[in-house]
């Protein structure tokens, strides 16, 4: 008898464990989906392993073992590496294999019940000459042997009523195919630039050195997408295949344009902004070999390579290549991984390295390799303006008089402006002026934003949406007044001042839409547009040689967390977004507005002195214990009702508190999120290992005592508050 060992579809720790099916009759391997019996129901499940037993071992077993139902896959869905990637995944970050199954495939090919079916294309093809066929007929059917298959929308448009004919005569026959991805033509048309010396320094010692990792440290505009740009084409001559990463989809266009001029249209895309079926047409593009580059975000890590030479990580240091949900992942830790199993060459890059990779570089765990000098050999002159001082000399609060005149000078000279608006604790809210109520959303315990073009108040964690109170629900008052600033009032504010400027906005609200941050940056290149305004997502990457101004609103919102990171988070959006100004032949400038310029995170930013930073922060860090000094892991409870999520808490605390080697902080209650209440305990130590073993203990337990509250393990949160 053929048994097959099952992980079933539903990702709970407590069914973390295989199933046996009967599977005689059917051609089932490791790695596949089956639909099988569970209870009532017919759910999905993942093949961990089949095997042959006699009747006897059958008869030992103390159940009735049920057949599979039915197969969905013709052959296995992941390589050798991608599973034992996804055992390790579920060790590391104590969550059940199935949910790392799920995490690794695109969604067509999840292991669950709800994954839609692949789309199917009807084609045509030739079959057979017949005798008594019209010349017209004839001739289609020449033409069709010529092409020997096509669409059928394509052959009904070509031949009409012919082509219909030749089909009921069976000399063409109709058939459905997986639809697929539809390589372009296109040849390398970019300019392969010669490498300056600090260029050249950095791809001979990724290629010649015998680390696996290095961490390449190069300033803004100093040429670090040339050097990829070369890497990748030495390990395509050696036959092996390329991943380059960014961190969030405003940069894949440009990544993508400078990849495709180089190589052509031989390379697979992949981020969040492709539909379900687009993502599983780019996975089997790099599954059946038919590119060997690929161009993507935090997902695309889990591409099904089997040759893979370089990993490019940009921008390395940002928090967008952490997962915070689901499989708490960090890529890093994957692509490092999938490095090892490979023997491939893992580039780490970023003009503010994070602290923990710098560490290990500075270590020598990683190779460090140092780009000091940017292309143009000139770096933008940056002004910070005390925005109190502003304010008393009755100057706007929303932009500085100095930042104004910057950009009047700048539309004058027909150069291009970049203004990034901070937003964190800076988005408008509604207050009331006569008791101070702000208006609350009621799941999250955060304030709603005001969004005027829909006159609505919005939830930027939960989504929640509600009209507009005409009165203060506190004391009826309706004295309400907008407070703080968001993008939509920037930008009317800057269309006051010049209306004759031509401005893009780029935030959360304006890229909802399909292609909608290429077409921006494709618009704002082509200088369609004078100034380019927006969130985060508009502060790195990004590679404009007209624009000689970028304006910096609220720079120092960041260090008004309450989070160990936020100097370091600080620093990085300053850094990066002064890299923005003057990458051409021009001269460039940055304004930093803020109320608090003598911090030393934004002194730095402003002297573009990484180094004086990192040695700052580094010991703050010391002082306080964080990371990369101790690991950290997060164990977060929730529950509707905050008794059931202190009480597993409480649970927990009294099991981790006899641990000396680690240091437990909490029970500590956290802000309402998406209608939960959340408590947190926090553990530090000095080894990794133990906290995760320590992590799994309160799990299991957790598990065992039935606790009504979710428990969510992070092993290496990078926010805390």
């Amino acid at each position: 008898m053929k048994l097959a060992h099952v992980f079933i579809e539903h990702s709970t720790m407590h069914l973390d464990r295989t199933f046996s099916y009967g599977c005689d009759g059917f051609a089932v391997y490791r790695g596949m989906r089956v639909v099988v019996p569970f209870g009532a129901k017919e759910i999905v499940g993942f093949v961990e392993r089949v095997e042959e037993i006699s009747a006897q071992e059958a008869a030992a077993y103390d159940f009735e073992i049920k057949r599979i139902i039915r197969v969905l896959d013709e052959e296995p869905l992941l390589n050798e590496e991608l599973f034992e990637l996804a055992n390790m995944m579920a060790k590391r970050y104590i969550v059940p294999r199935i949910a790392c199954f799920q995490c690794i495939l695109p969604a067509k090919l999840k292991p669950r019940s709800t994954a839609k079916r692949r789309k199917l294309e009807t084609w045509v093809r030739y079959e057979k000459d017949i005798a008594s066929l019209t010349k017209k007929q004839q001739v289609v059917l020449e033409a069709m042997k010529e092409a020997k298959e096509m669409l059928r929308t394509t052959y009904y448009q070509m031949y009409k009523s012919v082509g219909k004919k030749l089909i009921s005569l069976g000399c063409v026959t109709v058939f459905e195919r997986e639809a697929q991805a539809v390589l372009g033509c296109e040849e390398p048309s970019g300019p392969v630039f010669d490498l300056n010396a600090q260029q050249q320094h950095a791809v001979d010692a990724v290629l010649h050195h015998s680390a696996m990792v290095t961490l390449l440290h190069g300033v803004t505009g100093s040429g670090k997408t040339e050097v990829f740009l070369h890497l990748a084409k030495a390990m395509r001559e050696r036959d092996k295949q390329v991943l380059i990463l960014v961190p969030e989809i405003s940069l894949t266009p440009q990544m993508i344009a400078r990849v495709k001029q180089r190589f052509g249209a031989q390379v697979a895309i992949y981020h969040s902004a492709l539909n379900e079926q687009e993502k599983y047409e780019q996975y089997q593009l790099v599954k059946k070999h038919q590119v060997d580059i690929v161009v993507g975000t935090r997902s695309a890590v889990f591409m099904p390579f089997d040759h893979l030479g370089l990993i490019v990580m940009d921008e390395e240091h940002d928090t967008s290549y952490k997962q915070d949900r689901g499989v708490r992942y960090h890529c890093r830790d994957i692509a490092l991984q999938r490095a090892k199993i490979h023997q491939a060459k893992l580039v780490l890059a970023s003009a503010t390295p994070s602290l923990e990779s710098y560490a290990r570089a500075h270590k020598g765990i990683y190779q460090l390799v140092e780009m000091p000098k940017r292309i143009n050999e000139q770096f933008p002159q940056v002004k910070l303006v005390e925005m109190r001082e502003a304010v008393k000399k009755k100057e706007s609060y929303l932009m500085s008089n100095a930042l104004l005149d910057a950009i009047y000078t700048r539309l004058q000279r027909k150069e291009q402006v970049i203004l990034l608006l901070n937003r964190r604790g800076y988005t408008p809210i509604l207050r009331c002026m006569e008791c101070g109520y702000v208006q609350m959303c009621p799941n999250c315990e955060t304030a709603m934003s005001y969004h005027k073009e829909e006159g609505v108040l919005k939830c930027h964690i939960c989504d929640s949406v509600m009209p507009v109170p005409t009165h203060c629900p506190s004391c009826h008052s309706a004295a309400w007044r907008y407070m703080g600033m968001g993008t939509q009032k920037l930008e009317e504010f800057i269309q006051i001042k010049f209306p004759q400027a031509k401005i893009i906005r780029m935030d959360a609200d304006t890229t909802h839409k399909k292609h909608a941050h290429e077409n921006y940056l494709r618009d704002f290149g082509k200088h369609k547009a004078d100034i380019l305004l927006g969130t985060q997502m508009i502060a790195k990457g990004l590679d404009f040689e007209n624009v000689t101004l970028v304006g910096i609103l609220n720079g120092d919102a960041l260090l008004n967390r309450s989070d160990y990171r936020s100097a370091e988070l600080c620093y990085d959006l300053l850094e990066q977004a002064c890299g923005r100004s003057g990458r051409g032949e021009k001269q460039g400038e940055v304004i930093i507005q803020a109320y608090d310029t003598k911090h030393y995170a934004i002194q730095c930013a402003a002297h573009h002195d990484y180094k004086t930073f990192f040695k700052n922060e580094m010991n703050y860090r010391h002082l306080a214990g964080y990371p990369p000094y101790t690991y950290l892991t997060s164990l977060t409870f929730s529950h509707k009702q905050e008794e059931l999520a202190y009480q597993g808490a409480q649970l927990a605390f009294s099991l981790l508190k006899a641990k000396s080697e680690v240091r437990v902080l909490g029970p500590t209650a956290l802000h309402k999120l998406r209608g939960e209440c959340r408590i947190r305990i926090l553990l530090k130590g000095k080894q990794e290992e133990l906290l995760t073993v320590y992590a799994k203990d309160v799990y299991e337990q957790h598990l065992y005592k039935k606790q009504k509250a979710r428990l969510d393990i992070d092993l290496s949160p990078l926010y805390l508050d």
